[in-house]
């Protein structure tokens, strides 16, 4: 079984795929960076055991990471579970993805990872939205290359912001209100909050297609996302919940044959 994780801001996702490609198993433990090796051995051995995997059964490992903290933790974590090697999405892993961007070493890893899973479900141009603490959007362009992108704050992230900053609005969950024009103040959050940043994907969805000249280009999303603001959105979203680990299991793929 390969072993696919993802460390990102909020969670580190990880997965296990079958020697046939199968998903057999995804889960998330929190982004704690107070965290040593050792516990994070003991978390992911336990959350192993819930899918009856033994850390005997692992042949591979490939992970990714934007919390460098966390990284070096894992990757020991890791070395004291299973004698498997370890791959880690950087230079000198082939994603058979070209970045033409400025900088291509600023990509998250999680991104690239991103970019290549919606690669593997559709044909170019298309738009790849990582919907998490931030909210990314990339651009795939005709020839299948990475040619930039936006950064926004998350829904989550600005309602904090929000309710830190000022004296009387309160916390609210991010569901659907009755109605768009909120009657009360927590529904008024809520009505902006969701159909605000339904609207504002709607609307960068939109120019990215008329940047990439690409009217109906697909948009493939992943991330945390609540589906209370994804269904919201009149742009289609294909919503794939484990896309980042996909792109892992494929850039896996290339370079294992190497």
């Amino acid at each position: 079984m390969l072993l696919a994780f993802n460390i990102g801001n909020t969670n580190i996702t990880f997965g296990g795929y079958a020697r046939d490609g199968r998903l057999a198993f995804s889960s998330r433990l929190y982004s704690d960076s107070a965290l040593s090796s050792d516990e994070l051995c003991y978390k992911i051995i336990n959350m192993l055991d819930l899918y009856g995997v033994s850390p005997l059964d692992i042949e591979a490992v490939i992970l990714a990471s934007v919390v460098p903290v966390l990284t070096g933790r894992l990757r020991e974590a890791l070395q004291k579970m299973t004698q498997a090697a370890i791959l880690e999405v950087g230079p000198g892993l082939k994603s058979g993805v070209r970045i033409r961007m400025d900088n291509p070493a600023q990509l998250g890893a999680e991104l690239l990872c991103a970019a290549v899973g919606a690669l593997r479900r559709h044909e170019p141009p298309l738009i790849v939205m990582n919907l998490d603490t931030a909210m990314t959007l990339l651009a795939v362009d005709a020839e299948g290359s990475l040619v930039g992108g936006v950064i926004l704050p998350g829904p989550q992230l600005s309602l904090d912001a929000l309710v830190k900053n000022t004296a009387r609005l309160p916390q609210v969950e991010l569901e659907a209100p009755r109605r768009l024009l909120g009657a009360n103040t927590p529904d008024c959050l809520r009505s902006g909050m969701v159909y605000g940043t339904a609207a504002l994907l709607d609307a960068m969805a939109a120019k990215m297609r008329a940047a990439l000249n690409a009217p109906q280009a697909p948009v493939v999303a992943t991330g945390t996302l609540p589906a209370s603001i994804r269904t919201a959105c009149e742009t289609e979203l294909e919503y794939r919940e484990t896309l980042i680990l996909d792109g892992l299991y494929a850039i896996w793929q290339r370079n294992a044959r190497c």
